[in-house]
């Protein structure tokens, strides 16, 4: 199973050098993936949970930042909420840092959930799920052919290496998984129940093969063996706030059943 780590993104008052410096821990460490959060002007302050809002430094500008510190680690959103977004762009966006940062980006994106948010930016809510499939669909053929739909031409095209990532619970994320995905990433659930959705999803996307992820916190580390017999093949996970975040993640890197793999991966 591939380890991840989700960077604490939830104060105005965190230090970007400080986020890097856990992203550069989390390398060292061994660990696959570092992520970060996306709101863009969410109705409610930003705060660590239960508030549900992270994301105060756009994400897709700090993992650059943290791609000049870092040389192995992958680079990934968790998740971008994509009808927010202007798809030409957020190609680019996604596409120039996967070649700055060496094949390391996985652009997760998801579709949102918080109406309030959507209605500040003056964006239909009741749409996003169709605006989003279409943006994936432009995306990919961008990618693929290094053409807009209305002419132009796209560059940097995006080495094989960047994986798309799509998370959600209902079965259109679910077939947007399987459609676009290269990993679905299930949020919420518990180990137990993430083996109908991941199997629905394994199902629709046959033979091509898409990756189950799942996010939990810290102090959910006894459950590891539980989500790794439920067939997950990658684990993010939030240590909490800034203060002794890195030492929590590095307590979680000693744990039996996780170092191993840890070390697989080229970690301490």
């Amino acid at each position: 199973m591939r380890f991840q780590v989700v960077l604490p993104d939830e104060s105005p008052d965190t230090e970007p050098s400080l986020i890097s410096d856990i992203a550069v821990a989390a390398e060292q460490l061994g660990f696959d993936t570092v992520y970060l959060p996306d709101h863009l002007l969410p109705p409610g302050e930003y705060g660590p949970p239960p508030r549900p809002f992270g994301g105060v430094y756009e994400p897709l500008v700090t993992l650059a930042y943290i791609a000049a510190r870092t040389s192995t680690v992958r680079l990934a959103t968790s998740v971008l909420i994509a009808p927010l977004r202007e798809p030409v762009l957020l190609a680019k966006q996604a596409a120039t840092l996967d070649r700055l940062s060496g094949g390391r980006l996985t652009l997760g994106v998801g579709v949102g959930w918080n109406e309030p948010e959507f209605a500040i930016l003056g964006s239909d809510f009741a749409t996003r799920g169709r605006r989003t499939d279409e943006m994936l669909a432009q995306i990919e053929e961008l990618f693929r052919t290094g053409r807009g739909r209305g002419g132009g031409v796209f560059e940097p095209r995006p080495t094989p290496s960047l994986r798309i990532l799509v998370g959600g619970r209902s079965d259109a994320a679910l077939r947007r998984a399987a459609r676009f995905g290269d990993v679905w990433q299930g949020v919420g659930y518990r180990p137990a129940e993430i083996a109908a959705p991941a199997a629905r999803v394994r199902e629709l996307s046959a033979p091509r093969p898409v990756s189950v992820a799942a996010r939990i916190d810290g102090t959910d580390a006894d459950e590891v063996e539980q989500w790794r017999a439920a067939g997950v093949d990658e684990l993010a996970v939030w240590f909490g706030e800034t203060d002794g975040f890195v030492d929590r993640m590095t307590e979680f890197a000693q744990r039996p059943d996780v170092r191993t793999d840890l070390r697989a991966a080229g970690g301490a």
